[in-house]
């Protein structure tokens, strides 16, 4: 917490009642964008996230060469030939953009150089680097950040790959390797990462296989349809969670992508008893889709093993929050990965949790929390400019009680409107 008289915002309690969408999701956006420009022919995308860190992604194609049209949530993207970029692509805040672009310029045999903020510059670069080394290119880090240097990629060497990290973006910015030198990739060692990119050129016709442990891509896209991204379920979790723990809240919330390798919070949160069901299920664009109904429940600790987390990585923060009000004791194992996000996460629940007197334990790779009342006082969060941390103290407040941020600016990242959208549905 912060002695910080002037929070930039507090949030309160209350329930959540009617319907709402959320942006188009933040993964897929990104991954839209760099298929669509591997294509010669124009790809229009609709729903594209509108936060920050897709936009980083979209200004670094634009600077490699890809030509765009339209603006705001719909474009049109084709790259008849990359090239390489005049000045320093900047990745901003987005790990997704510095990884998975990496893929994508060593593909295409690029000379780049990529940084960040001063966040991005302190998460690790040296496993995707590696791995692309591995393929042909040639890289330097700053001691495994950034900056990062990409010296082109003078011949491919290796194309088949042992995942030494098994990460949703290490594997793409493989698979966007192959796809940008037009060569078969395969890959071992997966665990059940996220597997938007592989859902996503199997949709444009691309000869693609994958089984949650190996992936083997064998040609590129041969089609030009379509991509509408669905509605981005880590934008959904911070009102699936407040619903969940604010008595009289039932909220629907339309479009939501509900990909198995995605809904990791969903199945631990109906593991602790939450009230959650999926009307109207549907594909869209390769990945399921459907409306999820949420309405307030009693909690119930459980116990949160690594498989489950892995699914969940970006929402274990809410996770948290949940175990808050949950009777007895919840464990979570499988956190280490939220020591390097976009901000260090388990000191951010630590933080939070402990701004309305609930105890966490710590552990190398696993926390425990001890549920209870949780009370809000409008004690002050720091944040760490971390969007997700910005977010979870709403979640939080809805069912504790007043809880101040010191900034909310970082929301931006991925949800611009999520104020907006929560003061439509909330009920003092």
């Amino acid at each position: 917490m912060s002695d910080v008289q002037s929070p930039a915002r507090i949030f309160a309690a209350g329930a959540l009642r009617g319907t709402l969408e959320v942006p188009g999701d933040k993964s897929i956006s990104h991954r839209a964008l760099m298929v669509a420009a591997a294509s010669a022919t124009p790809i229009a995308i609709r729903n594209l996230n509108q936060g920050r860190d897709v936009r980083a992604t979209l200004e670094s194609l634009i600077a490699l060469g890809a030509e765009v049209d339209g603006a705001g949530s719909s474009l049109r993207v084709r790259a008849v030939q990359l090239r390489e970029p005049v000045a320093t692509i900047d990745c901003m805040n987005s790990g997704s953009t510095a990884r998975m672009m990496l893929g994508v310029c060593a593909g295409a045999n690029l000379r780049a150089s990529f940084d960040g903020d001063d966040s991005l510059r302190r998460r690790p670069m040296e496993p995707v680097s590696a791995q692309l080394r591995a393929f042909g290119a040639r890289i330097d880090t700053n001691d495994g950040r950034m900056p990062v240097q990409l010296h082109g990629t003078p011949e491919i060497q290796t194309q088949r790959f042992i995942l030494l990290t098994p990460s949703a973006q290490i594997k793409s910015a493989l698979l966007f390797a192959g796809l940008y030198a037009k060569q078969p990739i395969e890959i071992h060692n997966d665990k059940g990462s996220r597997d938007h990119t592989e859902r996503l050129l199997r949709y444009l016709g691309a000869d693609i296989a994958w089984n949650g442990s190996h992936v083997s891509l064998r040609s590129g896209i041969t089609r030009h349809d379509p991509i509408e991204v669905a509605g981005d379920v880590s934008a959904a979790s911070f009102f699936i969670v407040a619903a969940t723990v604010s008595p009289g809240s039932e909220v629907t919330i339309r479009n939501v992508g509900v990909n198995p390798t995605r809904t990791g919070l969903i199945d631990a949160l109906r593991s602790m008893g939450a009230d959650i069901v999926f009307a109207n299920a549907r594909e869209v664009a390769g990945e399921p889709v459907a409306d999820v109904v949420v309405k307030h429940a009693t909690l119930r600790a459980a116990s949160i093993g690594a498989d489950v987390a892995l699914r969940a990585i970006d929402e274990v923060i809410l996770l948290a929050v949940a175990a808050a009000f949950a009777n007895g004791r919840s464990k979570i194992v499988g956190v280490r990965e939220l020591r390097t996000k976009e901000s260090d996460r388990i000191a951010a629940i630590e933080r939070l949790l402990g701004s309305v007197g609930i105890a966490i334990e710590t552990e190398p790779n696993a926390i425990t929390i001890e549920g209870g009342v949780p009370r809000g006082t409008g004690a002050v969060v720091e944040t760490h400019h971390d969007h997700r941390t910005a977010m979870a103290a709403a979640t939080l407040a809805a069912g504790a009680g007043p809880v101040g941020i010191d900034s909310d600016a970082s929301i931006d990242v991925s949800f611009p409107n999520f104020l907006e959208t929560l003061q439509s549905v909330q009920r003092p």
